[in-house]
């Protein structure tokens, strides 16, 4: 058979992807937010397409595989690159929110909502000591729903999405310290790239925090004066600690370098786009307008990481296609 079906190389080779595959729609989710937030609305409207492309693909073969075969839909569920799925379709709904589409924005959270317990208890219960860095999905999903609720919070006054947020902001940072626990140090050195997810749950987890300062106004009077000063202090603490990861996961890359391509790079390219995504709503949300240019230096490191990714993407999938196809 020719073209995409069933049994073509394309098709074989999408549905060997893993579920760690969702990285790829985070990392251009979080670089189109990235890019709107320093002013390049059409790059940044550019990689929003793509993140949805991709996404589609990968809800559409998640719903076949729910269907057609639930043995192995329970299998990768229980994965922890299987939370990719939450965390991805809540930073499309903050970028959605941003355009104004708010019932979009809405429907997005709702799915996250639904798929988060059931992901994350699959996740939790293959847990074991010395896990890889995708350990700390946990913590990166709940942190999504977070902040595309405190987003959502702020774009339309209302007070009961933003204590829901507040709720998944302080349980994500139980299940970091969770993860922690159970994380392998040495994948510093030695992981694919899932290793900067340690950073990366940091630095969504004080976007996340920042989303919460900015939602409060006049109008929902969301936290009085002790809660607005701890959120601050615990959401700078984050960003700092963030950054700190990143430094020491960035100088661990030219000590030991892995330039061979892995599917696992997808992320680390969302923790360094969400590092400078947090870097810049911190930015603003405490007002310290010093941090936007090291923000704005941090996405274009974020930027040049996806290209490249990307290209390794395309060789890799142009390899897997021509190893399958009929001789």
């Amino acid at each position: 058979m020719s073209g995409t079906s069933p049994h073509s190389p394309l098709r074989v080779w999408w549905t060997r992807r893993p579920p760690a595959a969702g990285a790829a729609v985070l990392a251009t989710g979080i670089v189109s937010v990235g890019l709107l937030l320093t002013g390049h609305e059409t790059l940044s409207r550019i990689a929003l397409v793509i993140g949805c492309v991709a996404w589609l693909g990968l809800a559409a073969e998640f719903a076949v595989r729910l269907v057609r075969d639930r043995a192995r839909w329970v299998a990768d569920a229980g994965t922890p690159g299987a939370l990719t799925a939450v965390a991805a379709t809540t930073v499309l709904g903050a970028r959605f929110s941003a355009l104004g589409r708010q019932t979009l924005a809405e429907a997005l959270l709702a799915l996250s909502a639904l798929l988060w317990p059931v992901l994350l208890v699959l996740a939790v219960r293959h847990w074991r000591r010395r896990m890889p860095g995708g350990v700390f999905l946990c913590c990166v999903a709940t942190q999504g729903l977070a902040v595309l609720g405190a987003t959502l919070a702020a774009a339309e006054s209302a007070a009961w999405p933003a204590h829901t947020a507040l709720v998944l902001f302080w349980l994500g940072l139980v299940l970091y310290g969770v993860a922690l626990y159970h994380f392998d140090l040495r994948q510093v050195l030695e992981g694919a790239g899932d290793q900067w997810i340690a950073g990366g749950a940091l630095a969504i987890s004080a976007l996340a925090g920042s989303k919460l300062i900015t939602a409060d106004s006049a109008r929902l009077n969301l936290w009085n004066d002790d809660d607005h000063g701890v959120l601050r202090a615990v959401t700078v603490a984050l960003l700092v600690l963030g950054l700190a990861w990143y430094a020491v996961l960035l100088v661990a890359e030219f000590v030991r370098p892995r330039l061979r391509y892995d599917v696992r790079r997808w992320a680390t390219v969302f923790p360094m786009g969400m590092a400078a995504v947090a870097t810049l709503s911190v930015s603003a949300a405490v007002d310290v307008p010093w941090l936007r240019t090291p923000g704005e230096v941090l996405l274009w490191i974020s930027v040049a990481a996806w290209l490249a990714v990307a290209a390794g993407a395309v060789g890799s999938a142009r390899a897997a296609v021509r190893s399958t196809a009929p001789r």
